[in-house]
């Protein structure tokens, strides 16, 4: 039995609830609190030692760092689609992208996203516009490739969607706060700037399963019901709290 012990919000966690979702593979899922620092118990940290997410625990067998976990799955399991292609052409280029995104473009999204989450939008202004201008120049990149394919890579979704869709969604929620908002930071309206990309992004949001893997925290509060109701105490809100591998 697949175990997937994730956190909603997470990029990486996300990715790997793609992944098992493009390989159509069933799996037990394990929601991790951070706020209540479930990742740091012993039972996790039995599981990775790092105190992060995601894990995966295939019966007896344990790993963790989402990459890792996606070529895993793609290894161990032939169902659904190859998420790393299929022959060695297919493998070298999509390894190629997860590389690049990984070393360049997540970093600086998430170097965008933790100013804006911890309120710190506006003194961190002005290397969010630096930011901002190379985010600009990559998605450029992106946008190209997607006018011409329908896929990052190939003619099927790859662990390349696993990545580039959950942090571009993540660099959104940012922009879209109103300290982002306030601040005009030129990235907004993605949709207009980018309209492959976006089209990309729907595409993403219809293969089967996409919506098992949302972050849960992310979907629109419940319409409380007509009179009579109970009001809640008070909530506090935090902001969202960084990705966690």
């Amino acid at each position: 039995m697949i175990e997937v012990f994730w956190a909603s919000g997470s990029p990486n966690s996300w990715r790997v609830l793609l992944g098992l979702e493009l390989k159509g593979l069933p799996y037990e899922s394990r929601l991790i609190e951070l706020g209540r620092a479930e990742q740091r118990t012993p039972s996790f940290l039995a599981m990775n030692p790092r105190g992060k997410v995601p894990v995966l625990k295939d019966d007896d067998y344990i790993v963790y760092e989402s990459v890792a976990i996606l070529a895993y799955l793609d290894r161990k399991y032939d169902q659904g689609t190859k998420l790393f292609g299929d022959g060695p052409e297919a493998l070298g280029k999509v390894w190629q992208q997860v590389s690049e995104w990984t070393s360049y473009v997540e970093p600086a999204i998430l170097e965008f996203a933790r100013p804006i989450f911890y309120g710190r939008a506006a003194e961190q202004a002005p290397r969010l516009r630096e930011i901002v201008d190379f985010l600009m120049v990559e998605y450029g990149v992106l946008e190209s490739r997607l006018t011409l394919d329908e896929w990052i890579v190939g003619d099927t979704p790859t662990a390349a969607e696993c990545l580039v869709y959950p942090t571009t969604q993540y660099l959104l929620r940012a922009a879209r706060k109103d300290d982002a908002r306030a601040l005009d930071l030129g990235l907004l309206p993605f949709e207009e700037r980018f309209p492959a990309v976006a089209r990309w992004m729907r595409s993403v949001e219809s293969l089967p399963g996409y919506e098992r893997t949302y972050p849960p925290h992310w979907r629109p509060a419940p319409i409380l019901p007509s009179p009579p109701v109970t009001i809640p105490d008070p909530v506090v809100l935090v902001p969202d709290p960084p990705p966690a591998e």
